[in-house]
Parts: structure tokens; C-alpha cells; sequence
């Protein structure tokens, strides 16, 4: 295992070190998760992104704007977008900006469809007028997947589609990808275009600095600070639950393997737990009131209550085997780091940002 974790390090040290990386949703939860790795591994960064909504937000609490040239802009501005881009040069795109939330779809389809599919077009479009090489990696979800609600995981080649504006949204998104890489990005003119384009379809991710609405971990930190009782909607909801840091050394795992054989990675992969970290709702909240050491819940039922899968996993082996990728922490670990964090916010404030670094060098050297 240590030899595993060295060459994984090394691998993205020599990757990342001294390279532009244009980084979009970097104000983001998992983009400030991102962001702050990427400056760990000594890369040179360029954030593209809405303003964070609260002084709290993980990017804010580890200086995000001291640590990247940060620019905060709509996705939906095409011009501005394609002057950063055009601009910085980058050697890297990572892009992870997007409407991200299955319920707030609901109150802004047409929104949630443009942001997400229009706003990738952008980026893809942008990267087209670059002169040089260049790798991408285009963050989509697990949800892109038609899901019939079976036990079986679901593979990068199986169909896609979605019942709520978010999931559809997304598999929109992939079919733009797809257009994009074989009209403009094709493999048998790489020679001409040098860009290398790959996808990322990650499950539900939890970590510290979540804040935001109608998300389990988030609600739970939020009621256990103040000794409440956390509301849930589907306990029995089964999702591929995983620690933010699994997707993102998974993404930038992609990037480096994209980076030096472009022809060989620009396809899309699961970054997601091993099927027995696929867990209800229930047992995901029993694991947090275990690591917290106390709290309780309720049960919500709404005769009006929208749409959400109830079952969905993911099969990870082709990360595995083709990117060299495995899955470091169990549920109970990453909810155990989790719930670590938001205690650390709660009594040390002033030492997040050195909590929230220990743990992502424990994750890379452990």
C-alpha cells in the first residue's frame, strides 16, 4: 500500500507542479476541496466561478483568493469565460462549475439546463480557440444514468437519460461533450487540436465546508451544533456515498493519465465506493450520530414530495483498472473525517484551514 500511495503521489506531483490549471466552481464545495490540493501539488491555478453565498464557505475559510487568480463570473457569460480561458493558457481544465442540486432543479429547470449544458458548451468552446495542448476533464454526476431503480451498478456504456430537470440536465450536458469531442476534438485529428477531453461521473460526495440545502451531511452538522434533530426525507434512499477526496484525486488522477496519452483516456469514468459503502440514508445519519456522539432524527413525509431516485450505484472498475484509481476510505471513515471537520469548525474556528490541509495530506499519505 505505501508504494501504491507513493507512486500516486509522485505521479501527481510531476503532473501538476509549475502547470496552469483553469479551474471552473472553484468557490465551490468540492471545487475548494480541488483548489486546495492543486496548490498542495504546487500547481498554478486560475478559479472561474460564482461568488460564494456565505462567509463560512470553504473557500473563504482557506483564502481561497490568496491561493488562485480568482474570477467571479457566470459560466453563462461566454465572452468574459472565453477571455480567462484564452488568457491564462492553461495546460489543465477542470471544469466542476454547475447548478448541482436535484430539488432546486425542480424551482429552476430551464436555469438548471443552461447553467449546466450551455455553460459546458462554453468552456468547450473556449478551449477550441486555444493554440496549444491542453487536457479537460468535464465533470458530470452519477445521475446522468437512466435509473430503473435495479441493484445493479451502473457502467460508464450503459444508457443515459434522467426524470428530474437536474439528472436530465447533466445527461444533456454529456451528449454536448460528445458532439464537441467528435466534432472538433476528434481522435484521428489530435495531431491538429491537442486537446485531450475526458469525463468524470462522480456519486454523492461528503465532506467538511458543505453548507448547502437539502443535502444530508449539511443538514446533520447544522442540527447536531445546536442539539436539534436533523429532518430526512427517504431513509431508505440508496447512494454511492464517498469522501470528497476520493472523486478529487480520482479527477486529477484522469487529468494526469489524460495528459499523457490522450487517446488512450478521453472517455468517461465512475468515481464512486466499493458497492458495500453504497448505504441508505438512514444508516449514512446512524453512522454520524455514532461519530458525533449523539443527536437524533425525524422522518419528513410529504404528500406533495418530489422525485428523487431511491436506488443507484455505480460501477468503479474501469477507474480502477484502467486509471490505477482504488478508493481509500470506507463510509464510516469518510463520515468519521466529516463529521471531524464540522467539530473542528465548531470549537477552533481559527484553525480550519490547517484542519481542513492535515486532512487532505492524510488522505494522500496515508
Amino acid at each position: 500500500m505505501e508504494n501504491m500511495v507513493n507512486s500516486l503521489l509522485k505521479k501527481l506531483e510531476e503532473s501538476y507542479k509549475g502547470k496552469k490549471v483553469f479551474l471552473t466552481g472553484h468557490t465551490g464545495f468540492k471545487g475548494a476541496w480541488m483548489l486546495k490540493t492543486l496548490e498542495m501539488l504546487g500547481a498554478e491555478i486560475k478559479g472561474y466561478a460564482l461568488e460564494p453565498q456565505t462567509k463560512d464557505d470553504l473557500f473563504y475559510l482557506i483564502n481561497g483568493e490568496e491561493i488562485c487568480d480568482s474570477v467571479i463570473a457566470d459560466l453563462r457569460d461566454k465572452k468574459r469565460l472565453e477571455k480567462e480561458i484564452i488568457d491564462f493558457q492553461p495546460d489543465f481544465v477542470f471544469h466542476l462549475a454547475a447548478q448541482p442540486l436535484v430539488r432546486l432543479s425542480y424551482d429552476i429547470p430551464a436555469e438548471t439546463f443552461e447553467v449546466n449544458a450551455i455553460g459546458t458548451a462554453n468552456v468547450l468552446d473556449a478551449v477550441r480557440l486555444l493554440e496549444k495542448k491542453c487536457d479537460v476533464v468535464l465533470v458530470t454526476t452519477d445521475k446522468v444514468y437512466q435509473n430503473n431503480e435495479w441493484i445493479y451498478p451502473y457502467r460508464e456504456n450503459d444508457r443515459l437519460g434522467g426524470y428530474d430537470p437536474y439528472s436530465a440536465s447533466k445527461a444533456c450536458t454529456e451528449l454536448v461533450i460528445d458532439s464537441y469531442k467528435n466534432s472538433f476534438f476528434n481522435n484521428k485529428t489530435y495531431n491538429v487540436h491537442k486537446k485531450g477531453i475526458a469525463v468524470a461521473r462522480a456519486g454523492n460526495v461528503i465532506g467538511g465546508g458543505d453548507w448547502s440545502k437539502d443535502r444530508l451531511i449539511p443538514d446533520i452538522a447544522k442540527a447536531f451544533a445546536v442539539d436539534a434533530k436533523v429532518k430526512i426525507r427517504n431513509p431508505k434512499s440508496v447512494r454511492p456515498w464517498q469522501h470528497v477526496l476520493e472523486p478529487v484525486v480520482g479527477y486529477l488522477l484522469l487529468g494526469a493519465n489524460l495528459s499523457e496519452n490522450p487517446l488512450q483516456f478521453n472517455y468517461a469514468y465512475n468515481f464512486g465506493p466499493h458497492l458495500e459503502d453504497a448505504l441508505p440514508v438512514e444508516d449514512m445519519l446512524n453512522l454520524a450520530i455514532q461519530s458525533w456522539g449523539k443527536g437524533g432524527y425525524t422522518i419528513e413525509v410529504f404528500d406533495d414530495q418530489l422525485h428523487e431516485a431511491g436506488l443507484l450505484k455505480l460501477d468503479i472498475s474501469k477507474a480502477i483498472s484502467e486509471l490505477k484509481w482504488q478508493p481509500k476510505w470506507n463510509a464510516k471513515k469518510a463520515v468519521s473525517m466529516t463529521m471531524d471537520w464540522y467539530n473542528e469548525f465548531n470549537s477552533n474556528k481559527k484553525n480550519i484551514t490547517d484542519f481542513t490541509v492535515g486532512q487532505i495530506r492524510t488522505f494522500l499519505y496515508e
